[in-house]
């Protein structure tokens, strides 16, 4: 059961926050093109359809946490230091989405290329470096599983 529940984690963090990840990671340059060519209706559909990806598959994401408890439980390491800090990075990382990263977007989203300021998604790119990094850390802390005493 815990190799069941290990791929599905896996492959639940590859399919739902790989594609936040990007979309987030693109989303800025794209709003800049859109801020700069507010004609551009191709950019403006770019920008929707990015914000989009990243909504649907930050609610897809729960998954992830969820199959990683049930992993976790089932391998009895909820108390290892290494998991105690990937749990406390992916809340933050989820709480850096869910207040810093997607009201900004949908803020550029709704302002349009009228409204959106290069300012604007400077910060919007700073946060999302901020996310990825986060996830980046917690994808090494679950590899590498530092005084781990289950193998590497």
């Amino acid at each position: 059961m815990t190799k069941f529940l290990l791929a599905v984690h896996v492959l639940a963090a590859i399919v739902a926050i790989g594609p936040v990840t990007v979309a987030a990671s693109m989303f800025p340059p794209a709003a800049r093109r859109a801020i700069e060519a507010p004609d551009d209706v191709r950019a403006a559909e770019t920008v929707q359809l990015l914000h989009r990806i990243c909504r649907v598959y930050a609610v897809v994401g729960v998954a992830v946490p969820a199959f990683g408890f049930a992993t976790a439980s089932n391998m009895h390491v909820l108390g290892s230091a290494w998991l105690i800090t990937s749990i406390v990075l992916t809340a933050l990382a989820a709480v850096v989405l869910a207040a810093l990263v997607l009201p900004r977007q949908s803020a550029l989203v709704e302002a349009g290329a009228s409204g959106g300021t290069r300012r604007m998604t400077v910060r919007l790119a700073m946060f999302t470096g901020v996310f990825n990094l986060l996830w980046a850390v917690v994808t090494v802390l679950m590899i590498v599983r530092p005084g781990s005493t289950i193998g590497a």
